[in-house]
This record gives structure tokens, sequence and C-alpha cells, in this order.
């Protein structure tokens, strides 16, 4: 058997790679049309993506497009442009593509097809601001309700209705072409209309509804978008396409991977070294300390039970003061774990299955039975470190850290706990 540390990590792995677009998207590329295809996406899988369907596309059939990733998520292409773009919070280069992506939209014709490669991040790296608002200002607003802690269900209501792509748009777009989007799903429940901010799903949102997000989480509203979101609700104007739009008949929203396979894929690693494994849940969400002490809680109630894996995903989220230090919302999930953990000999990791927590450069981290013992020998106080949301300094100093790389895939957070190991 591995050591604690190697299972928890290779078990990430093994999540990760049940939604390697190389391998889950070859079986669901549709046969080339009669005209012409044009590939449009956008998200943190999108090279990944677009290299599997150059990889698997007839050579003499027509293909040409363009998807925007993160940066530094990039793979070599040929016959689809991959641009990088920055994430979370949208820059001129995702703006510039996506306004290019409506140019070659515009052009479809009925005998064409558009095939879209949807992931998350998609929402801020094909950001094109609706007119009368300025990117400076959705920077400003997305930035707000990240710090407040929104979910991404929040952020993505608002998103819908301030950019050009979002919220079906993509879809009204194309003109009646016939088209196919391949989803990667890293949000809870797996709704098209909610990845990437539904780009080629009906939205059943609506601008007052963006307002209410904005008002709950108090965010000051920029001249523009205050503007743009008021007028809209003001006169009910319906300025993303709704369920029963005709532009959707013709589009099938198509989700590939899920959470819940890579967790699933991941309980298949535990149990074939030997440790039964239980998947509580892909939808968990809320504020990540109060999640980390609910999974205490139920480790304490288990620590006499035999060895078990207890696997989770889904979303957590941090609200941050405004002087803060560093750390995304899976290293926050571990210090305050650890915490409530106590003298237990529980082992546990959490990491984003794209490969960067929050910012940094890391996917998350470890904990051992033994991270506090260790941090008092380093002169670093958990409680201090915790409440100034400074958990990847924590963790880096223990050399706790998991360090990926960009992973070009993103089926949100993948948690994994071990109790009652030898």
């Amino acid at each position: 058997m591995l050591n604690p540390r190697s299972l928890l990590v290779e078990s990430f792995h093994a999540a990760v790679a049940a939604a390697d677009p190389a391998r889950i998207l070859p079986p669901h590329l549709p046969p080339p049309p009669r005209g012409r295809t044009l590939v449009v996406g956008g998200g943190k899988a999108a090279a990944s993506m677009a290299a599997a369907v150059e990889a698997h596309w007839p050579a003499e059939a027509p293909l040409s497009g363009l998807v925007v990733t993160r940066y530094q998520h990039s793979l070599p292409s040929r016959r689809i442009e991959v641009i990088e773009a920055s994430h979370p919070l949208p820059d001129g280069r995702g703006e510039a593509a996506a306004l290019r992506m409506l140019d070659m939209l515009n052009q479809l014709g009925p005998d064409d097809l558009l095939l879209a490669l949807i992931s998350g991040g998609g929402s801020s790296l094909l950001a094109a601001p609706v007119e009368g608002v300025t990117l400076k200002e959705l920077r400003q607003v997305t930035k707000a309700l990240l710090h407040a802690g929104a979910t991404i269900h929040d952020i993505n209501t608002v998103r819908k209705h301030l950019t050009r792509l979002s919220g079906g748009r993509l879809a009204l777009a194309a003109h009646g072409a016939r088209g196919l989007a391949l989803i990667i799903s890293d949000v809870v429940g797996d709704d098209p209309a909610t990845i990437a901010s539904g780009p080629c799903a009906p939205d059943p949102t609506c601008c007052a509804d963006a307002l209410e997000r904005l008002q709950r989480f108090q965010i000051p509203l920029p001249a523009g978008i205050k503007h743009h979101l008021r007028t809209c609700a003001a006169e009910q104007i319906p300025d993303t396409p709704n369920p029963g739009d005709p532009c959707f008949s013709r589009m099938e929203n198509r989700v590939i991977a899920t959470a819940q396979a890579s967790l699933k894929a991941a309980a298949r690693y535990f149990e074939q070294q030997g440790i039964p494994a239980l998947v509580l849940s892909d939808s968990v969400s809320g504020d990540a300390q109060a999640v980390a002490r609910q999974h205490a809680a139920l480790v304490h109630a288990l620590q006499n039970q035999k060895p078990l894996a207890l696997i989770s995903g889904g979303e957590t989220t941090v609200t941050l003061r405004p002087q803060h230090g560093r750390g995304g919302r899976n290293t926050e999930y571990l210090l305050a774990l650890a915490l409530a953990l106590g003298n237990t000999s529980a082992w546990a990791i959490a990491c984003d299955t794209d490969g960067i927590d929050g910012s940094e450069d890391n996917a998350g981290a470890v904990i051992s039975p033994d991270s506090l013992a260790r941090a008092h020998k380093h002169g670093l106080n958990a409680v201090e470190k915790l409440s100034a949301h400074d958990s990847h300094g924590f963790f880096a100093a223990l050399g706790d850290l998991v360090l990926s790389g960009p992973t070009r895939t993103n089926v949100n957070d993948y948690r994994a706990l071990l109790i009652g190991l030898p």
C-alpha cells in the first residue's frame, strides 16, 4: 500500500484524468457537415478540447475557429487558433477574442456546423461587455463579487446580462446554423445554463435577477452597469434568449465531463488500493471554513472505523477581509479542517481540478495528523494564518502544497479524507 500522502495525491490525479478532454471528447464528435465547421469556445479546458478536436477531425473536412483559455493553459494548434487571456478578472485579450468570435458566427450558414467547446472559466475569458458597459466596470464588479464570497451561480447571473456571448447569446449569433456545445462542467448541478454563464443555453434569468444579486452582496454599481441593468429591468426587455427561443431549435448542449464522474474515478482508485471509499457529494458548497468544520465532525464520528476514504466535490467560497494574505478556497478549507480535527489521525487533500487554487501556483495542499505540530515548530500560528486568509503561506512553509501545474480541464474542487489508517 502507498503511504497516505501518495494515496491522496494519486487519487487527485485519477479524478483529473477522468475529465481529460483527450479521453472524453472524441466519442462525442459529430460527423462533418455538408458545409464547414467553425469551432469557438472558452474556458480552462479550451486548448485541450481544441487539441482533441484537431486530433480526431478528418483531415479533408474543413475546420477552423478560435478558442480562449487562461494564461499558461495553451497548447500548440494547427487549425483552431488558441488565445490566452485573463481569469478570473477579464482583460482586453479576452474581450477582443469574443468580438472576433461574433464576426465569425455572423458568417455561418444553414449547412455549417458550430462546435462550441465550453468549460469553467469561460465567463471571464469571453467577457466582451455589452454596449454602454466598459471592461473596467465589468472587472470592478467581478472583483467585488469574488471578494464578497458570492457563489459562481450568483456571479454568472450577473455576467450573463453584462457580456455579449453569455446567457445563450453565442447560440443566438449563429443565425440558425446547426450547433453542438460540448461542455465540461465545473458547477454544482451541471446545468449548461450556468457553466461558463451558458453561452449556448437558454437563460431563465433577467436583468432584475442580476440587480438583486448585486444588491444582496452590497456591490457598488458603476455608472454604465447601473444604467444598463436598471433600464433593462424597468422596461422588462429580455436581453438574453429565454427558454423556447427559436435560436435553440438546432443547438444541442451536451455535458461530457462532471465532478461526479471524477469522484467515482477517485473512489475506484482507493478501492484498488484496498481502501473502501464513500462519495459524500459532488455538490458541496458554502463557506470553506464551515464545510471544513462539518467534515471534521463527520471524521470524529467515524474515527473508530476501519480505513475509509471520504470523497467530495463542489465549490466552496471564501469571504475576504480588505487586508488578506494569499490562498485559495481549498487551502482555506484544509487549514480550517486541520484545526477542527485536532489530534485525530486523519489525512486530507483538497485541490482544484484545474490545477490552480484561486490565483496561486498550487492546486491545493495535503494535511497530515502532525500538520499542526510541524507548524508549531516552524513558528506558525494556524489560527492567525486562517484569520488572515494566508493558507498558502501556511502550507508553503510546511512543504505541503500540491503543485500539479495547469491540468487543462476543470470539474470543480476535489476533496478526500483518509481515516482509520494504522
